[in-house]
């Protein structure tokens, strides 16, 4: 390959040290790190040129010069709206022109459903062939049965230009040819590159088919969406690098043989990463539900021990979870410690803390924790509710009906408040619950009233379980902590263990 033409040449690049080198090898030489080596495009520059370069004054240089932000005005070009009011809500308002998106997902979760759908909205808004979907793992022919089941193939959403092609430069040939407002690669491991000998799916080829998909999408104000698969550990497959390249990382979870599936941004350059949308599968693709903060509560015929309701809150989206825990005799040894949705480290933080401040011993008990409906929360707010399950399941005795609660469990047994309290118990309320526990606020604060709520303030742990088991009120004593109801606050007695 000669160097005077100024093509492409490939070294093998440490991600570590950033030591090159002609072969891969399986450590560097450099670090000794160990699978750092990632194939990497060099394009060397004639040694002509470079002295040309470096006598030029700085005032002849090519290229865009530096500006002041107050000369940089308003983006011409308005965000494209999917027409997916939930996708359009995790992305901040629709893609933007020129951005790169990252879906990732496990195999079968929806991931080419849910864009083929959000392709169909941009034509409809957007008009006819102003969408190309590529894909390197369907044929077009395939393509065409998934949108007929789903049922896009009338109107403009008809229109979309379908491409079975896996060459990144062939794909952007084709868009550069005739521009559209969006391009979906479905997906970018089965991208290549000409210019690369590594195999689809690669780290130098997903790398590299990234980097032209960008060089494309920015100057050309193209909305780019890349579908990449998980690996066995759930992260997106290709190098870490590949998160770092795009502008929004949007992963789809939920159980693959469950009905509700979820979308969350992991990274959002133009908006929050703290946007939940809530989807449902059915037979037409991806439905939006209706009302997410019900989706996540399981029906039961009566009240079940181990059963509490934790209203959490996703961005600015509160939904009402069910935390179910089941809490077993031992056979002996170590005990079990299983949990679904929530981390299991703070499970057993959760135990320690109950055996030590609030009397109730689990060590040799196994203990198994789930969040009903497949939701993953990691939020300290859901402490309580938890703490109150394990409670509840180890007494075989249910929490009292219409009861909701929330709040963080410290070291020592108190409970501390946590954000947006009011919109979680508001919801909470609209949703029929007419009891919640919460934590007792500062000297500095008050909780608000909420319409049709019962609100109990409680300061510990242990006071907290003394209220979830108390009793119906009949009068205006008898329950512990502190009871706000429209304009009454009464001091209920000390705790009992």
């Amino acid at each position: 390959m000669s160097k005077a033409t100024g093509r492409p040449q490939t070294r093998y690049v440490c991600q570590s040290c950033g030591e090159s080198f002609l072969r891969w090898e399986g450590q560097c030489r450099a670090c000794s790190a160990w699978n750092s080596l990632v194939e990497t495009q060099v394009r060397s520059t004639p040694r002509a040129v470079r002295a040309a370069s470096a006598v030029r004054p700085a005032a002849a240089a090519s290229g865009p010069m530096p500006r002041t932000l107050g000369e940089v005005g308003e983006p011409d070009q308005p965000r494209l709206t999917v027409g997916i009011a939930e996708l359009d809500r995790v992305l901040g308002g629709g893609l933007v022109p020129g951005s790169l998106v990252l879906v990732g997902g496990e195999p079968g979760i929806g991931k080419s459903t849910l864009l083929l759908q959000a392709a169909a909205g941009v034509a409809r808004s957007a008009g006819p062939l102003s969408v190309l979907y590529a894909t390197g793992e369907e044929s077009v022919a395939q393509v065409r049965l998934r949108a007929d089941r789903l049922g896009l193939l009338e109107g403009a959403a008809g229109g979309i230009r379908v491409l079975a092609e896996s060459a990144i430069d062939r794909v952007a040939e084709i868009a550069l040819a005739e521009p559209p407002a969006l391009l979906v690669i479905d997906s970018v491991q089965t991208a290549t590159i000409d210019d690369l000998d590594g195999p689809a799916g690669s780290v130098g080829q997903v790398r590299g088919a990234a980097l032209r998909l960008m060089e494309l999408a920015k100057p050309e104000g193209i909305a780019v969406v890349l579908v990449g698969h998980v690996t066995k550990d759930g992260s997106i497959a290709g190098p870490k690098t590949l998160e770092h390249l795009v502008d929004a990382v949007l992963t789809l979870e939920g159980e693959r043989y469950a009905a509700i599936r979820l979308l969350r941004a992991s990274k959002n350059r133009f908006g929050s990463t703290e946007e939940v949308g809530v989807f449902e599968m059915g037979e037409h693709g991806l439905a939006e539900v209706a009302d997410p903060a019900r989706a996540f509560l399981a029906e039961h015929d009566g009240p079940a021990p181990g059963s509490v309701i934790a209203p959490t809150l996703e961005g600015s989206r509160p939904l009402l979870v069910e935390v179910q825990a089941l809490v077993a005799p031992g056979p002996g040894g170590t005990p079990r410690r299983t949990a679904s949705g929530v981390d299991v480290n703070r499970v057993a933080l959760l135990v320690a803390v109950l055996a030590r401040r609030a009397g109730i011993g689990l060590a040799t008990h196994d203990i198994y924790v789930n969040l009903a409906g497949g939701l993953s929360v990691d939020e300290p707010a859901l402490d309580l509710p938890l703490a109150l399950a394990l409670a509840s399941s180890l007494r075989d005795r249910p929490i009292r009906p219409g009861t909701v609660a929330i709040g963080e469990v410290g070291l020592l047994g108190e409970l501390r408040s946590v954000t947006g309290l009011e919109r979680r118990l508001r919801e909470a309320a609209r949703l029929g619950f007419d009891r919640a526990i919460v934590p007792r606020p500062s000297r500095s604060g008050s909780v608000g009233e909420v319409p049709g709520l019962e609100i109990v303030a409680v300061g510990s742990l242990r006071e907290a379980i003394d209220a979830a088991f108390a009793p119906p009120r009949t009068g205006s004593a008898g329950t512990p902590g502190d009871v706000v109801a429209g304009d009454r606050a009464v001091a209920a007695g000390p705790a009992r263990c």
